[in-house]
């Protein structure tokens, strides 16, 4: 009798093994969900990359240049690291089906123009680096669509030029950072600057370009430094301008503000000071009401609130029946948490005049306090602990008073004196009936005092 080995397990086995091997190149590091092709003197990308990788790392390399669905196999991606390469373009469409994309690193290589269909379809990114490249221009379109985006850092390249007018409460209602430094900017568009979202401008940074002194750069930069934004308290000596277009006349203007003594800031820019709220407490499951009120007096104004658990809270995205957003402005939250602590930021938008202003306030939610007992009920525990602390005493603690009987010592027997047998104590021939008990096994006994004074020293 034959036996034939079915070939089907072994045969999913070896496609298993062999696909595992071509997922992952051999010049390639792949560790769980991540991937790692860096310092591997690629010139272009692997042919065949795992479709499962969420990180990416192909920095180091010599690529020049990306072509079209270069990540179209990847659809999980989320971090993609192309740092320290040789990239002077990318093509239409590099992107496509990588729309999950959430951090891309394009910094240290040879960009020169960030045209505006580079990042097309990635509406899912939060973090974008094109810090030292060869950066000149950046279309108008390029930060179109990218919606999600927090951060954007382009510093250290060549830009003399950027669309600030692209940027706008609805279309980067995240965007809090916006990284410009050190570059060549000179003659900005300060009115496109002072309509900017206002944590946009809080994290705008421009310093050590070679800006020209004037009252409208100074005025938007007085503003700004009245309300003690980062950007210009971490880099007050690298925030320079120069006069009459001179490089070599230039002064820090931040700190020698004598030379804008005739320019008229307080009417330069008409932003409201944010106006920072005392702490609001309130216990865990109560409701709390935040306002808006700011110093824009128009009717036809929008809101939104950036809260530390929810993010931007606006009347069309709200999905939580527990938050309210009125038109007002006014933010209501019917069953506070822990986790809605923190500092809550509401934007007042006036888009008719292209202005903004700015409220913050700071929530902290505490738990409620373990409840207490109700009097009646510790005054009755009071008096049961005292009862029975009373009557312990009295059973545990031996009776001294008169009143009590107190059980009588065992008696001791004590030798009378009687003078008839007087003689006889002496006498070897007649001895008591009953000798004295004891139990001491002693050579001399204590001497026994009768009632009469005398001592008795029982025989041993």
């Amino acid at each position: 009798m034959t036996s034939r080995l079915c070939p089907g397990p072994l045969l999913v086995l070896l496609c298993l093994i062999h696909g595992a091997e071509e997922s992952c190149p051999s010049i390639c590091l792949c560790v769980s969900d991540t991937v790692s092709c860096s310092s591997s003197g690629l010139t272009k990308l692997p042919l065949s990359l795992p479709s499962f990788s969420v990180t990416l790392d192909i920095s180091h390399n010599h690529l020049s240049w990306l072509g079209a669905g270069s990540f179209k196999r990847m659809p999980r991606l989320e971090n993609l690291r192309m740092t320290h390469n040789q990239l002077g373009s990318l093509g239409h469409g590099v992107f496509r089906n990588a729309s999950g994309l959430r951090h891309l690193d394009l910094s240290s290589n040879k960009l020169h123009v960030v045209e505006q269909h580079y990042f097309q379809g990635l509406w899912r990114l939060e973090e974008l680096l094109l810090f030292n490249n060869k950066i000149t221009q950046v279309e108008a379109a390029t930060l179109s669509g990218l919606s999600s985006l927090k951060k954007a850092y382009f510093s250290l390249n060549q830009i003399t030029h950027f669309p600030f007018f692209s940027i706008q409460d609805h279309s980067h209602p995240f965007l809090t950072m916006l990284d410009l430094s050190s570059n060549r900017l000179s003659s900005l568009p300060w009115e496109d600057v002072k309509a900017l979202p206002g944590l946009v401008q809080r994290g705008l940074y421009l310093h050590n370009n070679s800006l020209i002194c004037d009252c409208s750069m100074y005025s938007v930069f007085w503003h700004w430094d009245l309300r003690g934004y980062d950007a210009l308290k971490d880099f007050t000596e690298e925030h320079t301008c120069t006069t009459y277009g001179n490089p070599r006349a230039s002064i820090r203007f931040l700190q020698q503000s004598r030379f804008f003594h005739n320019c008229t800031v307080e009417s330069a820019v008409s932003l409201p000071v944010t106006v920072l709220l005392s702490n609001v407490l309130v216990s865990e499951g109560e409701g709390v009401r935040l306002d808006c009120q700011t110093s824009l007096s128009s009717t036809d104004l929008s809101f939104t609130w950036l809260s530390p658990s929810k993010g931007f809270i606006t009347q069309t995205s709200i999905n939580d029946t527990l938050i309210s957003l009125f038109p007002n402005g006014t933010l209501e939250i019917q069953a506070t948490k822990v986790n809605d602590s923190g500092l809550y930021v509401c934007t007042a938008v006036d888009i008719k005049k292209a202005l903004n202003a700015t409220r913050e306030v700071n929530v902290t939610v505490l738990l409620p306090a373990a409840e207490s007992f109700n009097t009646g009920y510790t005054t009755l525990l009071g008096c049961l602990v005292s009862m029975f602390c009373i009557l312990i005493y009295l059973f545990m603690t031996p009776c001294r008073c008169s009143c009590c009987k107190q059980p009588k010592p065992p008696a001791i027997p004590i030798a009378t004196y009687d003078p008839s047998t007087l003689t006889s104590v002496f006498s070897p021939s007649i001895r008591p009936q009953h000798k004295l008990q004891t139990d001491k096994h002693v050579a001399f006994m204590e001497p026994i005092v009768n009632e009469e004074g005398f001592e008795w020293i029982p025989e041993g």
